[in-house]
């Protein structure tokens, strides 16, 4: 069994990721910072290094020299994106930025171990192995090299195209609904290519403010704005040889887009502040849940960016409409929560079944997985009910497997409860609209039942916008 150490002075966050790695039945090790490391523990001894950037005292980069070798995955938030590049070059072997979800932190743990194993390896078995993985077996499970769950037709077609696009240098544009595993896809892409031992650099485009994203991305020289005290590289040079994946690009301001268009097109960057430009290699790989070609025609989004970006498409099926693979995927979390947490007697009722089946899942698999999660810590007998998946469904019309091709025979005494024409993401729509004046962010998820996170995820998704502070009722 691996044995981690997370050295992470936030309690809170320390603890809820050594209950996420032992659940994945992983041994770990924890400390608050790299001095009570030294003291508690031999750290070379361990096989993977988990690292807050910043720690009181010494910095978690401090653990790559003590380490000996053992690969060091540095967390960060995304103000200090630049710092985690720097420890890249210090010699961390990744980072990942806060806040993250369960399967990014997973997967990236999973690959630098199978790096480390691999490496570890004899080049013969390397070879055996690298040729067991170009077989044609179809990749329909986690554990495959794509690293994806499901196996309906869209998504062996899908594994079927990474498998041919992986080798190029083509630009790919990946896209899908938020929650469909757009991430794990582009990881999927660079770890089959001939850049894998390169790194690759992901930036979530709207989660760094716009007046940033043109230095974060190109990076500026000195004095090229108030703050700017020295030059800096920016996260394109720090992808150069590697990959860079530029999530949610429909986010990206116009500027930012004609520098990125001169890097496809001419394989060169310029800081911001220099008129000097300098060549990088870099294999671009973009997502977005939102259509680019629409933005294009309406001046949102520049067409030639968007012809560039669109070499090869990858699109990416929302849950509901892959069919069986609801379910398949579902016991998959239900076999592996009820594992961590020792529940082996667990099942699905008739209800949860038929909720899994039916519900549209718009936070599609991240969704998926949470509610199963949740329904396993609640759940006090052998039997999960619909309503410990807490999903909203109408209970009552699952005593029909194919009630939702049937007519509808309920209706609703509630006008302000949402009846059978009005879906769920129009309820979440016409809800947002109607109380966003009078509530803040916090309490529209807290009504909504979902987080923050999720709540701006389906702003985003269903193009809401937030209203702007300040804005005056009923103007």
């Amino acid at each position: 069994m691996p044995h981690i150490l997370i050295v992470e002075d936030e309690t809170i966050i320390r603890s809820a990721l050594r209950r996420l790695l032992e659940r994945n039945q992983y041994e770990v090790s924890e400390a608050g910072s790299v001095q009570e490391a030294q003291e508690r523990f031999s750290i070379p001894s361990f096989d993977l290094i988990v690292s807050d950037l910043r720690l009181p005292g010494a910095p978690g980069t401090e653990l790559i020299k003590l380490g000996q070798g053992t690969p060091v995955l540095i967390m960060t938030s995304y103000a200090s994106l630049r710092s985690a590049v720097d420890s890249m070059k210090m010699g961390a072997v990744d980072y990942i930025a806060k806040p993250f979800d369960h399967d990014e932190m997973l997967q990236a743990v999973a690959r630098i171990l199978r790096d480390r194993q691999d490496a570890k390896s004899a080049p013969s078995e390397r070879s055996s192995a690298n040729g067991s993985r170009n077989s044609d077996k179809p990749a329909n499970n986690s554990n495959g090299e794509i690293g994806i769950i499901g196996s309906c037709t869209s998504m062996q077609e899908l594994y079927s195209k990474i498998r041919k696009v992986s080798p190029t240098d083509s630009t790919v544009l990946i896209q899908g609904e938020s929650g469909t595993g757009k991430e794990l896809v582009a990881r999927a892409l660079h770890n089959l290519s001939k850049r894998a031992k390169a790194p690759m650099i992901s930036v979530n485009c709207a989660a760094i403010p716009e007046t940033l994203i043109e230095s974060e991305l190109f990076g500026h020289e000195k004095g090229a704005f108030t703050g700017a005290n020295a030059g800096r590289a920016g996260l394109v040079e720090a992808a150069d040889g590697g990959t860079l994946f530029l999530d949610e690009i429909g986010e990206l301001p116009l500027e930012a887009q004609a520098r990125l268009l001169r890097v496809l097109q001419e394989g060169e960057i310029r800081r911001v502040g220099s008129v000097q430009s300098q060549k990088v290699d870099v294999r671009l790989i973009a997502a977005t849940h939102r259509d680019l070609k629409t933005l294009a025609k309406t001046g949102q989004f520049r067409e030639d960016l968007f012809y560039r970006l669109h070499v090869i498409a990858l699109k990416l099926p929302a849950l509901r409409e892959r069919g069986a693979d609801v379910s398949e995927i579902a016991g998959l979390f239900l076999a592996r929560q009820s594992a961590r947490m020792g529940r082996s007697e667990l099942r699905f009722a008739h209800d949860a079944e038929q909720a899994i089946r039916h519900y549209p899942w718009p936070g599609n698999v991240r969704e998926l997985e949470n509610a199963i999660e949740r329904a396993v810590i609640l759940c006090e007998g052998s039997e999960i009910s619909a309503e410990l998946l807490g999903i909203d469904i109408e209970l009552d019309d699952l005593e029909d497997d194919d009630f939702l091709s049937a007519p509808v025979q309920h209706t609703s005494s509630n006008a302000h409860e949402p009846t059978e024409d009005l879906s769920l993401e129009d309820y979440f729509q016409h809800f947002v609209l109607e109380h966003q004046d009078h509530m803040t962010e916090t309490e529209l998820a807290r009504k909504l039942g979902i987080s923050r996170k999720c709540l701006w995820e389906r702003r985003q998704r269903l193009g809401i916008p937030r209203r702007k502070t300040g804005a005056v009722i009923g103007s």
